[in-house]
């Protein structure tokens, strides 16, 4: 194992991620935050980014908005138009005077939207024309409505691609090191890869080949514009989030990734077996071992880990570096409690989307801060 010492924990062992040299394996997971008002990120988001970068680490945005078509929450950010852009730049800066990388997630969530969220009150885009049935938030207690979306027309299809191209041209320009596409949990991408939800007829839907082809042509066109070294993915083959299930999650993480192969990309950050939806932990007989054996980049794995779990994943090479959410969120200095067997805080689950820019967001408190 690359830089390990005797006795010291995987996860905090250096990994080179392309040209990306890493001290550590413990990554920011994407976290929606739903505090940038008018999908405009904010100067709280600063403070909050920056609390949890370390000298060589990996830190993902929160999933980011590539055009006005693919909002679906309150207060999310965006990266399509300039004053995005220029929102963005101070929280870029921040995160790299830590000496850390920050990768932009970029998003679109398809049906999973209404009318309130769309311009000019049109009905929400996806691969199909299928309605969602409302969903409990990830919170917990609040009821999200879906308006029935609007199936795209095989012509209208690049215009989405090049929304994410220019996205990530956008985060380039705001000083990013790279975009991460979300093709994971149920939003656009994987309204089409899904048989469970898409019902097309066109060259976008019916085969594996067919479904997987608006997807990578976001990866085609993003590679083509910043650079394969700086374009990573997120998928969740075996989820079900959004009612977005496969009925054969394994072929479908293997034709990805081995389809992400062709074009290089940095690294594949795939969603465990085990979460088949937001907050829901299942057993599970599936693994992502093959669909890391098959891809050649960097392999990151994010869903229900702890130390212990995410020390296992390293050492036995199920994972190139681990991705935390809520104990991140929880533990702005995680990292730094993991090497010292700390405690950690307990996270708060009803300030998770709360419109606070301090409460649940930056006052969890560092572990000197807790010692004193």
């Amino acid at each position: 194992m690359e830089g390990k010492v005797q006795g010291e924990q995987p996860l905090l062992t250096p990994y080179k991620m392309g040209k990306f040299q890493l001290s550590h394996r413990v990554v920011l997971a994407p976290l929606t935050r739903q505090r940038s008002w008018n999908n405009v990120p904010q100067p709280h988001a600063i403070l909050y980014y920056s609390q949890r970068a370390t000298k060589g680490g990996l830190l993902i945005t929160e999933a980011t908005g590539v055009s006005d078509t693919a909002q679906g929450y309150a207060h999310t950010p965006g990266i399509w138009t300039k004053e995005q852009v220029e929102a963005w730049k101070p929280i870029v800066d921040a995160v790299h005077a830590k000496g850390s990388i920050f990768i932009c997630q970029l998003w679109h969530v398809g049906r999973v939207s209404n009318t309130e969220f769309q311009p000019n009150g049109q009905a929400p885009l996806s691969s199909t024309d299928k309605a969602l049935t409302p969903q409990v938030r990830s919170n917990g207690f609040d009821v999200a409505e879906f308006t029935a979306p609007r199936r795209l027309t095989t012509d209208e299809v690049p215009r989405v691609v090049n929304d994410f191209r220019l996205a990530a041209r956008n985060a380039m320009e705001a000083g990013f090191d790279g975009v991460e596409i979300h093709g994971a949990h149920g939003y656009l991408l994987d309204q089409f890869m899904k048989d469970q939800v898409n019902d097309r007829t066109d060259k976008y839907g019916g085969s594996l080949e067919n479904r997987c082809r608006f997807p990578l042509e976001v990866v085609e066109a993003v590679v083509n514009e910043i650079g394969a070294d700086k374009v990573g993915i997120r998928l969740s083959p075996f989820g079900h989030h959004a009612e977005a299930g496969d009925s054969n999650p394994t072929a479908l993480g293997l034709y990805m990734v081995e389809s992400l192969n062709k074009y290089g990309v940095l690294y594949c950050h795939m969603v465990e077996p085990r979460i088949r939806a937001a907050g829901e932990m299942c057993e599970c007989p599936h693994s992502l071992v093959p669909l890391r054996k098959a891809f050649n980049g960097t392999f990151i794995a994010a869903g229900g880990y702890v130390k212990e779990d995410g020390n296992n994943a390293v050492t036995e090479e199920r994972a190139d570096l681990v991705a935390f959410g809520r104990w991140f969120l929880a533990n702005p200095d995680l990292p730094k409690r993991f090497e010292l067997n700390a405690p950690l805080n307990k996270y708060n689950r009803e300030t998770f989307y709360a419109p606070e820019p301090i409460i649940g967001y930056t006052d969890y408190p560092f572990l000197e801060d807790i010692v004193e």
